[in-house]
This record gives C-alpha cells, structure tokens and sequence, in this order.
C-alpha cells in the first residue's frame, strides 16, 4: 500500500442499474472515497449508487472523458482508481495495483486486460477492435503497449497537470494513457488485471467508436487535436481543477 495517501475511486456511469451495485461491492474498504459521475440515468443508477455510499454527481454534459475529467476535479484523493459501473474490472485488487505502484516507484499504471484470461468476458467484435486499436498505437508511438483501451487505471493525483487532457469522448480512454507515456516516462507502466463479462447493455457502438479512435491517435501524434476540435465546433479544454484547489 501507499502509506498515508488518501485513495479515490472515480466511476463513470449512464443507465448501470444493473451494475454498480456489485461494481460498489467489489471496492476495498480501506478506499476513502467513492465519486460517481452519472450522465443523467433514467433507471435509478443514482440512487443505487448513493445508497451504496458514494459520492454521486449529476453530469448533464455527455461524455466517457467529461465523466472522468469532472470525477478528477471532484474528488480528494492522492492516489486515484477508476473502473466502469458495470463490474467488468478488478477493482477488488487495488490493493495490490497500488502495491506495485510503491515498489516501482511509479505515477501511473494501467490495467491491461489483454490477452483476456477469460474469452467470454469480451464480444470478438469488441476483441478485435481493441486489438488492433492498441496494435495501432503501439506501431504510431513504437511502444508495445498491451492495452490502450482499458477504462481501468490507478495513478497519483500529482501526475495530472502534467497530461494534456482534451477529449470529452470514448477516445479519453487512449488519451490519457499515451499522454501518461509521453510526460511521465518510465513513471508509467500496464499490469495485467483479468476481466469480467459486463452486466447490462452496452452504450457503445464499435465500428463507430473505432474510426473515432483511430483518427484521434493520428490527430495525437501529428499534434494536430486543438485543430480537430475547432474544425469540429468543440470547446476547447480547460485546465483540470481540483475540489480543494477552486
């Protein structure tokens, strides 16, 4: 363990009634803080959530990285976690993540779940498509990654000013971590977690989201993303901010 920090856990969620209430389970008790950043569910998501003894916030702005990046602003922790509301990730093993994080002396770790030690936990469509996203950035950055699109990983709060984090969408789950490669070096590192089958619908769309993903990991490495969000009319990024710091 990381003696002394304060620990977060930050969970995303959009219509997860389903789900949260084993993925609030499956949280150690030793975590400080629970933040639930909810993209106004219609099925009680919310509610179960907060029963469960989280912190719940009420995201109206869309978004798997705007979901994120207001969980970081208002959350407390030193040392912060993050996992999908559906139970798919081990989020049980914290403990040991931030065990190899203090031995390693690192900032960031991501939890690879490739190769799937269960076959069942992922669609192939959805196999694939992850796959050859993370065979993609591999030969773009010419680093072996493992995992470029795990939506499950635990790293200091310290780290985050030092990463340019601009997407609102799906494709925040790759930005974040070729940011944590590129800014914090040999601080940042994959751990091999296994994965579960998800409880409930799925929100996303693969072939969509994976076109989204590709042009967006060209737009990274030729620098070109504040171009892409002008031309695509978004706001640009703001400065994350901290719930102690505003």
């Amino acid at each position: 363990m990381l003696n002394g920090l304060k620990i977060s856990v930050v969970i995303p969620t959009l219509n997860e009634a389903k789900g949260i209430r084993k993925t609030m389970g499956l949280i150690p008790k030793f975590v400080d803080e629970v933040v639930v950043v909810d993209g106004n569910s219609s099925d009680g998501t919310r509610d179960i959530a907060a029963e469960c003894g989280a912190k719940v916030i009420n995201e109206r702005r869309r978004g798997y990285g705007r979901a994120f990046k207001t969980g970081f602003e208002n959350c407390t922790g030193d040392l912060i976690a993050t996992a999908d509301g559906d139970g798919t990730y081990p989020i049980e093993l914290l403990e040991q993540i931030a065990g190899h994080i203090a031995k390693n002396d690192l900032d960031f770790v991501s939890c690879s779940r490739l190769p799937l030690l269960d076959k069942k936990s992922m669609e192939p469509v959805n196999f694939f498509g992850n796959y050859m996203m993370t065979k993609a950035a591999s030969f773009m950055w010419l680093h072996a990654f493992d995992d470029i699109l795990s939506g499950m990983w635990v790293f200091r709060r310290t780290c985050l000013p030092k990463l340019e984090l601009h997407s609102d969408s799906w494709n925040f789950s790759e930005e974040i971590k070729l940011q944590a490669y590129m800014n914090l070096g040999k601080r940042f590192a994959e751990y091999h977690v296994p994965y579960r089958e998800r409880i409930g619908e799925t929100k996303l769309m693969p072939w969509k989201v994976g076109v989204d993903n590709i042009c967006y990991m060209v737009a990274m490495r030729t620098g070109t993303v504040p171009l892409i969000r002008q031309l695509l009319k978004r706001p640009a990024s703001e400065p994350l901010r901290f719930a102690n710091e505003k």
